[in-house]
C-alpha cells in the first residue's frame, strides 16, 4: 500500500525522469517504513462504536435487526419511565466540576425544581447532569438519569433514582423530550448544542406542545444568542421564534417562567397502576 509521502514523490518521477528523482523515492519509503515500525498502529481519537448504522445501506437482516434493536431500546425506557411523573429536563455540559459556577446553578435548578413537585431529568452523567440529579436527590425530589453508551467521559452519576441506559443518541433525546414539560439548556458543548436546537426546532414547527425553554447563562452564550438574532434579522427564522426561549442568568425568573405555564396549561393526575402488565407499585 503507498502512502501519501510517496504518491508524492511517485509523481514527481513522472515529471522528473532522473537517478536524483529516483533517491527522492528511496528516501521517502525508507523514512515511511522506519516510522510504520515504529508505530504500526495508529488508534483513532475517539474509539469506534461496535456496530455503525450510518455508512450506508446493509442487508435486509441486518436492517430488521437493528430496527428491533432500536425498538427494544424504546419499550425499555417506556416501561422503566412510566411512573416518574411528568419530568423538567435539565441539558448542559459532561465536563464541569464541583467547584464550577454553572455546577452549582445547576444543583440549584435541581432543588428548586423538586420543590414544585416536578422530577428532574438529564442525561445521566458527570457535570451539569450530575449537578441537577444531585440537588433534586438531597433535597427528597425526584431524579431520573438518561444515560448513553459512550467509550469516553460518560460515567452514571449516583444521584438517580431511575437510570434508563441507551446505545443510540437519537433513542435518547427522544425519551428526555418525550417526559418533559419545560427544558433548562446549561452551558455545554456539541451535544448540548445538539439537544438544544433540536428542542428548539420541534417547539418552533409545533411538532411538540410549546413548552418553556429556557437558556441559562448570559455571559457564555452571548454569541449563540446574537447568531440568533442575526437569523431573526436576514429572515431564515421569524423575529416571533426568539420568543420561544427564555436568556436569563437569574435562577428564579427561569423558575417562575416555567412555574406559571405549567400552572397555567396542566393538571398533574397520578398514573394507575396496572397489575396484569407486572407493573410494580
Amino acid at each position: 500500500m503507498i502512502d501519501g509521502n510517496t504518491q508524492v514523490a511517485v509523481m514527481f518521477i513522472k515529471q522528473h525522469k532522473s537517478v536524483r528523482s529516483f533517491h527522492i523515492l528511496s528516501t521517502f519509503s525508507f523514512h515511511t517504513m522506519a516510522e510504520h515500525k515504529k508505530n504500526p498502529k495508529i488508534d483513532p481519537i475517539i474509539p469506534p462504536k461496535e456496530h455503525v448504522y450510518l455508512d450506508g445501506p446493509k442487508s435486509r437482516g441486518y436492517e430488521l435487526a437493528f430496527a428491533w434493536k432500536v425498538f427494544k431500546q424504546f419499550i425499555m425506557a417506556f416501561r422503566c419511565l412510566h411512573f416518574v411523573g411528568p419530568c423538567i429536563t435539565v441539558f448542559g455540559s459532561a465536563r464541569f466540576k464541583e467547584e464550577n459556577e454553572y455546577y452549582q446553578s445547576a444543583r440549584e435548578f435541581g432543588k428548586r425544581i423538586s420543590q414544585i413537585g416536578f422530577t428532574t431529568m438529564t442525561g445521566g452523567g458527570p457535570g451539569i447532569m450530575e449537578a441537577a440529579n444531585r440537588g433534586a436527590f438531597e433535597t427528597g425530589g425526584r431524579s431520573v438519569g438518561c444515560n448513553i453508551r459512550l467509550p469516553f467521559e460518560q460515567i452514571g452519576n449516583r444521584y438517580v433514582h431511575t437510570s434508563v441506559t441507551f446505545e443510540h443518541f437519537f433513542v435518547r433525546k427522544t425519551i428526555l423530550i418525550k417526559y418533559s414539560y419545560a427544558f433548562i439548556i446549561m452551558p455545554g458543548g456539541f451535544g448540548t448544542m445538539d439537544e438544544f436546537f433540536e428542542t428548539l426546532t420541534l417547539i418552533q414547527t409545533k411538532t411538540i406542545t410549546g413548552f418553556p425553554l429556557v437558556m441559562f447563562g448570559k455571559e457564555y452564550y452571548k454569541d449563540v444568542w446574537e447568531a440568533m438574532q442575526v437569523m431573526a434579522d436576514k429572515g431564515t427564522i421569524s423575529k416571533e421564534d426568539m420568543k420561544l426561549v427564555l436568556f436569563t442568568d437569574d435562577i428564579s425568573e427561569a423558575m417562575d417562567h416555567i412555574t406559571k405555564y405549567i400552572r397555567t396549561n396542566y393538571k398533574i393526575k397520578p398514573r394507575k397502576r396496572i397489575w396484569w402488565l407486572l407493573e410494580k407499585k
